[in-house]
Order: C-alpha cells, then structure tokens, then sequence
C-alpha cells in the first residue's frame, strides 16, 4: 500500500518586499524543518528579545480583520501571513521555518505566485515520515449574518467552494470551486491578487492599513474600473483570490485537511471561525496517518456574473 510521506524544502528560499499594511520593508526566508516540526514561524529583530517562536496553528491567531495575524502572550508578531502558508499548504509542505524579520509578511505582487516560485526553486524533499491529515468526519458549519462557511467530509482530498458578491458591476458575484492540489494551485490559484477599492483609501489609511498598497501589489477597483494597467489575470480573479486567502487560513489547522470548505460571502474571520469550531469539536475529525486521498480528476468549477450584492467582508 503506497503511504504519503511528509516533505520539506530542500533549500531555504529568500523573499524580500514590504508590508501590504505597514508598508515596511521585510525579508522572509523560508527554511527546511525536520519531520513532524510543522510549519513555524520565527520573527527576529525585535525590541527586547532576540527572536520568537511562534507554531503556524490555530493558537497563535491573534486577529483576523483585514489579514491574519499570529502572535503569542507578548502580542502580534507576524501579520499576513496566508499567503505564505497558502503557498506552502497549496504545494504540499508539511514541514518549515518561516524566518521574518518585521511585523508583517512581504505582500510581493499581492498574490502566492512569488512563495511558489520560491519554493519550486529549492524543490522539496520527501521525508521518511507518514504525513498526519485531518479527516473532516461530518459537517460543520458556522453562519455570520448573510456570511456563512462549512467544512464537510471529502475522501478524496481538498476541496474549496468560494461564492462573493459586491454590489459593484466588475464584480458582482463569482462562484468558483477546486480541487486543491499542487499542480492546481500553481496553475488556478497562486497568482490572483488581493483586491481592494479605490473608494475605501482613504479610510484605510486613517485606520493605519494598506500604507504599503500600490498598483505592484493590489488589484484596485474604481466605479467604473480596473486601475491596474494590465487588468485581471483571471476572469474571476476575485473570487479565486478569497480561495487563496481560505486555504492559507485552513492551514492553521496544523496538518492537511480532508474535507471541502464552502464559504459563501466570508473572509479571514469566517474561515478562522469555522476552523475553531471544527477543531473544538473531537466527534468532527481525526486523525489519518499515510492515508492517501482517494484519486480524483484535478478541476475547476467557475459561475461569474454581476448582481445586485451584499456588502463585502472586509476581514
């Protein structure tokens, strides 16, 4: 019987940016790990410490509004990170040390594109270890005024299901669904951007968010328009953006997941809600050592068209 093996990157891999939100500038480099590590975080140059150490799991979730951000007892130390773990959770990496040096995860050009490239770079390293998933055993669903989100059994593997709406005529709502593998999250998933409109600047930046934004790395929408040059990459970029964004959060989890996530008008606190209440529940889940998914055609599923909508989750 063929048994999954847990991976790690070969090489450590070096990204440097700024901060969508902070705008400072950071370097990130992701390291290898050894076998049953994980994904952790360690943030140096810090005031009064020399660096922490931080697990990428659903304890060190300190806020979800705007981005996620992990943190421990002393406060925040690392924000925005799903797209750092979207790229490694979406690329199969079970084991890592994400080294920063700053408050928050480089943006690059707003999607996982460049953490992909990165760590196609290095390639990965299969380790003599079985891989511990998490097998989704029954429905979980939790609903937030007109948001809701569910994780549901799916032998197959993992599988998202994202449904927006704006109330804005380039956008309208999207539905899109995925089976999540590597090979798709290359190709379907890692180089939409995060998305953002021009009619919400100026609040943001009063609040003290998005002072490192730019066309480079957000995906701008005016009233009647695509600020960005060269427009979208995808014809739904903005739903298989918030597919991005669930996948990174559900990798909190702390291993990878056997289940279909749906969320429907949700964001980053959505998805960390259903994570937690998932988790919480011991009779939802357990543990699969080695099992490998059932094999199933790699797709995607698109519905695109402009509606009347709701207001946009901002977290």
């Amino acid at each position: 019987m063929k048994v999954a093996r847990q991976t790690t990157l070969r090489d450590h891999a070096v990204l440097c940016g700024i901060g969508v939100h902070s705008g400072l500038p950071v370097t990130l480099t992701l390291h290898p790990a050894d076998a049953d590590a994980g994904v952790r975080f360690v943030r140096t140059r810090l005031e009064g410490w020399q660096e922490r150490e931080i697990p990428a799991d659903l304890s060190a979730v300190t806020a979800t509004e705007f981005a996620t951000v992990l943190g421990d007892a002393t406060g925040p130390l690392v924000s925005t990170a799903e797209h750092t773990l979207a790229a490694l959770s979406g690329l199969g990496v079970d084991n890592a040390i994400v080294e920063i040096d700053g408050p928050e995860a480089p943006i690059m050009d707003g999607s996982a594109a460049p953490f992909v490239a990165a760590i196609d770079a290095v390639g990965l390293r299969i380790l003599d270890r079985p891989r511990r998933q998490i097998k989704v055993l029954k429905p979980v669903r939790v609903a937030k005024g007109d948001a809701y989100g569910e994780i549901r059994p799916n032998p197959r593997g993992f599988r998202v299901e994202a449904e927006i709406e704006f109330e804005h005529a380039l956008i309208g709502r999207q539905v899109w669904a995925v089976d999540v593998k590597p090979e798709t999250f290359r190709r379907e998933i890692a180089r939409a951007r995060t998305f953002g409109f021009l009619r919400d600047v100026t609040s943001l930046w009063n609040a003290g968010y998005a002072l490192g934004a730019s066309l480079e790395n957000t995906l701008v929408v005016s009233d009647n328009r695509i600020l960005n040059p060269e427009g979208t990459r995808f014809a739904n970029e903005f739903v298989r953006h918030k597919v991005l964004d669930a996948i990174g959060d559900l990798a909190l989890a702390g291993a990878p997941l056997l289940g279909t996530y749906r969320s429907v008008r949700g964001g980053h606190k959505l998805n960390h809600a259903v994570l937690c209440a998932l988790m919480s529940d011991a009779s939802a889940w357990t543990w699969a050592e080695g099992e490998m998914p059932r094999p199933a055609a790699a797709h995607a599923e698109m519905v695109s068209r402009p509606v009347p909508a709701f207001a946009p989750d901002r977290s």
